[in-house]
Parts: structure tokens; sequence; C-alpha cells
């Protein structure tokens, strides 16, 4: 498969990402270029051949043109009732019509059979290969082969964008975790142990400061409870989806002045990959909800609207940032999360006007309860 030079390989496409807020319609991935048109190397001038369509007509018509010359030229009569002569001529020069437009469609369809080859032959686990030599084509398929290209110049990109914010969104929770674990659990602990060393040095053990160690210590342990809750909330596991999400508005709503209102309806059944995804939804979209918007009230709701499951949080707080970029760790990941099981995501903000975050699955069972 011939591969353009001019594209990143897969040595080099870490290097090669583009930041999606900076690109533009018009824009070329494959050379770097952003804002402004840039033409393919091979595909964008075609030449001088004419279009798919009027190939394979100018082929039928000169087969007709030519089957109606030997009639008119040769000297073969038909009559009526037809001879059996007569029949087995008309029946030999049907034949030959047939086989002279085949072997010119066949010709002038062959760069499409040629493309769709090199179409097949593109390994997706080799970023970089592009089709760039087909033999003679026309420019319907000279404009298909720079669409496919141009596909998989968005595809790769896409992929290397998603990688790159799965990543960093992985270490940032990594750090996050590392910061609550020394700054909070690190320091109980430290006291702790300062407070054992202390009693052990001072001879006597009275039951105040053995109640203030075990008191230390129960902290710590409600902190590990907490950031494991974070990390797989076990209200998920052990209650089900609709429980988890009424514990999950209940500790937010907790942690500051937002009131949170539910519209849960609860699914018949749901794989545990679905309800992960929706419930990893609701916790990004009220996690930013209390710690930027600003809002008073935020209403989560959960049932089925023309065949789709639908997520939607919306609060009345001040809205997305206009400068905000498109591509945070915080909307990408729930973005990602819906592709993941089919789903649409989508997020309708106005400065000064709040925030829908909408989530859809497909779903067949229309028969849900109230929760």
């Amino acid at each position: 498969m011939p591969i353009d030079p001019q594209r990143p390989t897969g040595d080099s496409w870490p290097d090669a990402i583009v930041d999606d807020s900076t690109v533009t319609e018009g824009s070329d991935l494959r050379s770097g270029a952003v804002g402004s048109e840039v033409v393919p190397a091979r595909y964008a001038a075609p030449g001088k051949r004419l279009p798919l369509l009027w190939r394979a007509f100018l082929s039928s018509a000169l087969v007709m043109v030519a089957a109606a010359l030997a009639l008119a030229l040769t000297p073969v009569t038909i009559h009526a009732p037809i001879a059996l002569g007569q029949l087995a001529i008309v029946i030999a020069g049907l034949v030959l019509m047939l086989v002279a437009n085949l072997w010119a469609l066949g010709r002038v369809l062959a760069p499409v059979r040629r493309l769709t080859a090199s179409v097949k032959g593109i390994d997706p686990d080799k970023p970089g290969e592009r089709i760039s030599d087909i033999g003679p084509y026309g420019p319907d398929v000279g404009a298909l082969t720079d669409a496919f290209n141009q596909l998989l110049d968005r595809l790769e990109h896409e992929r290397r964008e998603s990688a790159r914010v799965a990543l960093a969104a992985q270490e940032g929770e990594r750090r996050r975790l590392a910061a609550e674990l020394h700054d909070e659990i690190g320091q109980t602990l430290t006291a702790a142990a300062i407070q054992i060393e202390h009693a052990a040095d001072s001879g006597h053990d009275s039951p105040e400061d053995l109640r203030r160690i075990a008191e230390v210590v129960r902290g710590s342990l409600d902190e590990v409870r907490r950031i494991a809750r974070e990390l797989r909330p076990e209200a998920l596991d052990d209650l089900g989806l609709v429980n988890a999400l009424i514990s999950l508005c209940s500790r937010l709503a907790s942690q500051g002045d937002l009131r949170v209102e539910r519209h849960l309806e609860r699914p018949a059944e749901l794989s545990p990959g679905l309800e992960l995804v929706i419930y990893r939804v609701a916790q990004e979209s009220l996690t930013n909800v209390v710690r930027h918007s600003g809002a008073a009230l935020a209403t989560v709701s959960l049932g089925v609207e023309d065949h789709n499951l639908t997520l939607s949080v919306v609060d009345d707080g001040r809205g997305l940032p206009a400068d905000l970029p498109p591509h945070t760790a915080g909307i990408s990941g729930m973005r990602e999360r819906a592709r993941l099981v089919h789903g649409k995501f989508q997020i309708d903000s106005r400065p000064g006007e709040g925030t829908t975050v909408r989530l859809e699955l497909p779903w067949e069972e229309e028969n849900a309860s109230p929760a």
C-alpha cells in the first residue's frame, strides 16, 4: 500500500497532534496548515478525463452506434414471422453488444475497482497510510479518493486527540489522588503516629488520649472510603442505578448551598456498562455544577423519551464561559463515554442562563417505573 511520505507515521504521531480549537473549515490536517485552502498533491487536479457518468454513457452509446451501423450497412433483413437463421443472427448480435458493453464498462469502472482494493488494504493500526496511486482516474474517483484520505486524517486526528485527553485525565486523576493521600490521609496518620509516640513516651495511656487517637484513625478511614467511592461507586454495585443517583445527588447537595431535584424513572434492565456511563456523566455534570456554576438549583432527570433512555442535568447557574476550550478533560470524557455505548452527548449553555447536559442512549424497553 503506497504511503504518502508527508503524512505522520506511527513513530511520529504524538508530535503531530493538532488542537481542534485552532482547526477551521478548509484546514488540511495532513500538511499542518490551518485556516487556509491546501490542494492535495495528486487528486486536486484530476486532469482532462471526463466524469464517470459521462464515460459510462459514452461507452454504452458507442456500442449502440456500432450496432446501429451494423444493421444499416449489412444486408441483413428481418421478416415477421422471424426465420430461424434470422433469429440466430439477432441473438449473436445481442450477445456481441452485451460483451462489448461489459468490456467498455469494465474499462470505465476500473479506477473504482482499484480504489476499492486500495481502501480494503488500508490498515487502521498503521497511522499515515493513504491512497496515493490508483492509476488513471477521472475527477469523480479523484474526489472520492481525496474525501477518503481526508476522512482518515480526521479519524486519526480524533484518535490522537482522544488518547491525549484520556492520558491527561488519567494523569490528572492520579495527581488528585496523590494530593489527597498526602495532604489529608498522610497528615492525619502522621498526627496519629505522633500522638501514639507521645503516649508511649509519657508512660501512661489515658482514655482521653486513646479516644483522640481512635478519632484520628477513624477520620482517615472515612477519607479512604470516600476516595474509594469516587473511584468505584459502591451504591451502583449494591443498590442499582437509580439509588446510586439518589445517593450522588444527596451527597453533592450536602457539600454546598445547591438544591438538587430528582425526576428518576427506574429502567427495567440495564447492562453494567450502560449504568456506569449514565452514573459517570451525572457525576461529572453535578460536580461541575457544584464547583463552577454558582447555581442554586439543579435538576437531574432520567427517563425514556422517543425510544431513547435520556439523562439530563439542568442548572440555573452562570453557564459555560464563552472562551471555554472545546476539549476540556471533563467534557471530552463524557463525550467519549457516550460514544462507547453508541449514545449522543450534548451540552447547551449560554452565559448567565445555566447549562443543560443531555445524554441519549438507544432504548427499546418502554416500560419504566417511577423511582
